[in-house]
C-alpha cells in the first residue's frame, strides 16, 4: 500500500498511537475499512513492527491498542469465508501474551517513547501527497517522576500542544522563523525542539529550573539530532535571581534573544513573582523582546495573579485569538481541550 493509497483514517490512527493517546479517545477506522489484509498488514507495520522502528509506544500500551483491533477484526470477519485476519498481528499478540505482557495500559507508571507529528496547519490532515516522512519529534517522557523543585517537566501537558499547534500556523510560526529563542520552564523540550527541528528558528536557549529536567531534556535534543552547540544551549535558569553576571548575560551576547516563550509556567502562586521578576531582567537586557506565555485555565483566580502581576511590572498584555479545536477534530498534535486554554502575548511598556 503506497502513500498516496493509505486512508487518511490510517494515518490519523497512527498520529494518535505514535502519541501514546488514551486508548479509549482513538479514532479508529470503519470495521469495513479493517477487514482489508492490506490496511491490517500496514497497521502492523507501522504499529507494531519492532524492525522497522525502534521508539515504538510502550509494550503495555501496544498490547492495549493491538488487542481492540484484534477484537474489531474478529468482529468483522467471524462470518466470512474469504477474510481473514493477519498472522503477523496474532503472532505479535501470543508474544506479547507468552511474555506477560499486560493490557492494561498505566500511563504514569512507565517511561515513553512519544511521538507528536507536527503538521504545518496549511498542509491540511493528511501531509505532503509523496512519499515525504511527516514531520516528527519524538521524546522521552517519564511521567511517573516528579522532579525535585515538585514540578512536573517529565511529561509535554496540553498547554505546550496547544501553543506548538499555534506556532505551526503561518502567523504562529513567523515568531519563531530565523529567530533567536529563550524557552522558561521547558520541561521535555517539546517547543523548542519543534522550532529547531521544523520551524526553522535561529538559535534555542532551553532552560529549566530542575538540574534533573535539564538532563532528561538533553537526552529528548539527542533522540531528535539536536544535540549541538551551534544551534541550541541548554541550562539551568532560577527565577527571580539577578542575570547580570551569569552564563545567560554571555548567552544573551551571542545570541541576542528576540523572543521568549513558556508554556504552563503559572500554575504556581509562589513561582509566579519570581517568574515575573525573571521577565523584567529579560526586558532590561532587551526592551523590545517579544513574550509569547501559553497556559491551561486550571485556576483563574492564579491566571488572574500572574496578568496583575504582569500590570504592576508595567507589562501589556495581550490575548492571542486561537481556540483549541475540540478533540475530534484535531489531526496532528491530539490533547484535551475541556478547560479553557489562553496564549498570551507580553511586552513591556514604553
Amino acid at each position: 500500500m503506497s502513500f498516496q493509497d493509505v486512508d487518511p483514517l490510517l494515518l490519523l490512527l497512527r498520529r494518535q498511537y505514535m502519541q501514546v493517546f488514551e486508548p479509549d479517545f482513538l479514532a479508529w477506522p470503519p470495521l469495513k475499512v479493517l477487514k482489508n489484509v492490506d490496511v491490517q498488514r500496514w497497521l502492523y507495520r507501522h504499529l507494531f513492527d519492532t524492525s522497522r522502528s525502534c521508539r515504538l509506544p510502550p509494550e503495555t500500551y501496544q498490547m492495549c491498542v493491538l488487542k481492540r483491533l484484534v477484537a474489531k477484526i474478529r468482529k468483522v470477519i467471524e462470518d466470512s469465508e474469504h477474510d481473514k485476519l493477519l498472522d503477523e498481528l496474532m503472532t505479535c499478540l501470543a508474544s506479547f501474551m507468552s511474555r506477560g505482557i499486560s493490557p492494561e495500559f498505566e500511563p504514569a507508571r512507565e517511561n515513553a517513547y512519544v511521538t507528536f507529528s507536527c503538521i504545518p496547519e496549511r498542509d491540511g490532515a493528511n501531509g505532503d501527497p509523496d512519499n515525504t516522512p511527516e514531520p516528527t519529534i519524538t521524546l522521552l517522557e517519564r511521567r511517573h517522576l516528579i522532579s525535585g523543585s515538585q514540578t512536573t517537566g517529565f511529561r509535554t501537558w496540553e498547554a505546550s500542544l496547544h501553543l506548538g499547534s499555534y506556532l505551526l500556523t503561518e502567523t504562529g510560526s513567523q515568531l519563531v522563523r530565523g529567530k533567536n529563542v529563550l524557552e522558561l520552564g521547558a520541561g521535555t523540550g517539546f517547543l523548542s525542539i519543534l522550532s529547531a527541528k521544523h520551524l526553522q528558528a535561529n538559535h534555542l536557549t532551553i532552560t529549566d529550573g530542575d538540574g534533573r529536567v535539564i538532563d532528561a531534556l538533553r537526552e529528548n535534543l539527542a533522540i531528535n539530532d539536536l544535540n549541538t552547540r551551534e544551534k541550541v544551549r541548554t541550562d539551568i535558569l532560577t527565577w527571580g535571581r539577578a542575570l547580570k553576571g551569569t552564563w545567560v548575560e554571555e548567552d544573551f551576547a551571542n545570541h541576542p534573544y528576540d523572543v521568549v516563550i513558556g508554556a504552563d509556567i503559572t500554575y504556581n502562586k509562589v513561582t509566579i513573582s519570581a517568574l515575573v521578576l525573571t521577565m523584567q531582567n529579560l526586558f532590561d537586557m532587551r526592551p523590545g523582546l517579544a513574550m509569547v506565555i501559553g497556559g491551561v485555565v486550571r485556576d483563574a483566580e492564579m491566571f488572574q495573579t500572574f496578568k496583575v502581576e504582569c500590570a504592576r511590572s508595567h507589562f501589556l498584555v495581550k490575548d492571542i485569538q486561537f481556540e483549541p479545536k475540540p478533540m475530534r477534530q484535531q489531526k496532528a498534535l491530539f490533547y484535551a481541550a475541556a478547560v479553557p486554554m489562553r496564549i498570551l502575548s507580553i511586552s513591556r511598556l514604553g
